[in-house]
């Protein structure tokens, strides 16, 4: 999937350690699609990374354009034990 990271996504990117490649195996291959709360062109996708300790990823994307844009990307500890 093409895409393209907003300024406080590349910034996230790095500051949280994340990997590209998690990033994109997020969205080929979520585990859960979310919609978001506030703006119908947002989307949620929501991986494990078993490498990382098993912590869930989220990557908050509009998917509307293209290529896409990731807005956000952070690991969520709300979810823990849940997915």
């Amino acid at each position: 999937m093409n895409y393209e990271l907003s300024r406080h996504a590349h910034t996230a990117l790095m500051e949280r350690e994340i990997s590209e490649e998690w990033l994109e195996r997020a969205l080929q291959t979520p585990a859960r699609v979310e919609p978001d709360d506030h703006d119908p062109d947002l989307v949620h996708h929501l991986v494990t990374i078993p490498e990382h300790g098993g912590r869930f990823l989220r990557v908050v994307f509009n998917n509307r354009v293209a290529p896409c844009r990731i807005v956000t990307l952070y690991f969520d500890r709300s979810l823990k034990g849940k997915l």
